[in-house]
């Protein structure tokens, strides 16, 4: 099956990339690693803001992980990578904007990361790193990058 049938079959279409807001591109391939920069969590088109452990809930938070799973991949469409190149997703870094006693970062990532597993089975399991700041920008929830290794020609 390829990765654009199992998204159908999954319900799942992806948003439309998101432009940077900075000075820096979404999204550089060398020696065949795909290096995506960090994504922002949009759903319905809106930005996801606040901090977990304030104003944000923690299925909130997932909800807002796995949306930026989601432009991860919609990021690798616009740069013209093929989803069934996806070889492995390596290894992703969450960044939770966190209350200062907010300890669940963890289960926020898992948004993305099970996005990843469901999108790629066995190939989208991945080292990940989860963290909390106190900051993200533009208020930003959460915000995911990614290293992912792509099939050569």
């Amino acid at each position: 099956m390829t990765i654009e049938a199992r998204l159908e079959q999954l319900g799942i279409a992806l948003p439309e990339a998101a432009a940077p807001v900075a000075s820096y591109v979404p999204v550089v391939v060398q020696g065949g690693i795909a290096y995506v920069s960090g994504q922002l969590p949009f759903v319905d088109g809106k930005l996801v803001t606040g901090r977990l452990g304030e104003d944000v809930s923690l299925e909130d938070g997932e909800a807002a992980a796995r949306a930026c799973g989601l432009m991860i991949l919609a990021q690798l469409k616009a740069a013209l990578i093929p989803l069934d190149k996806v070889e492995r997703i390596v290894k992703l870094g969450a960044f939770v904007n966190s209350a200062g006693d907010f300890t669940d970062q963890p289960k926020v990532a898992n948004g993305a990361s099970d996005l990843m597993f469901d999108v790629f089975g066995e190939k989208g399991r991945h080292a990940r790193a989860a963290v909390g700041v106190p900051a993200l920008p533009l208020g930003a929830a959460v915000e995911v990058d990614a290293v992912i290794a792509i099939a050569g020609d």
